[in-house]
């Protein structure tokens, strides 16, 4: 992500952590569409299961925010609980 393969809303973006909200649009720069790293991680990504919040157009690898994701809606199995005491040591 630091290298500006991804545009959100049209624009570059080189945060890893930069925060979508609903209505965003997540593309591949015009430049790194083709690149075999892009392309397995789209081939990944269709084996998993679709989550209701986002809308995904895999040959033009866009994606939008259509929602804000509630725990319920994230397919991760995670004890968020855990996360926080790690990170509050």
């Amino acid at each position: 992500m630091g290298h500006g393969h991804v545009e959100v809303n049209g624009r570059r973006v080189d945060i890893a952590s930069y925060r979508v909200r609903p209505g965003d649009e997540v593309r591949m720069a015009k430049g790194s569409k083709d690149l075999d790293l892009v392309a397995a991680a789209i081939e990944l990504s269709s084996r998993g299961q679709t989550v209701s919040w986002l809308a995904v157009d895999r040959d033009a690898r866009t994606g939008k925010i259509t929602e804000r994701p509630t725990r319920d809606t994230i397919p991760v199995a995670a004890q968020e609980q855990l996360i926080v005491e790690l990170y509050s040591k």
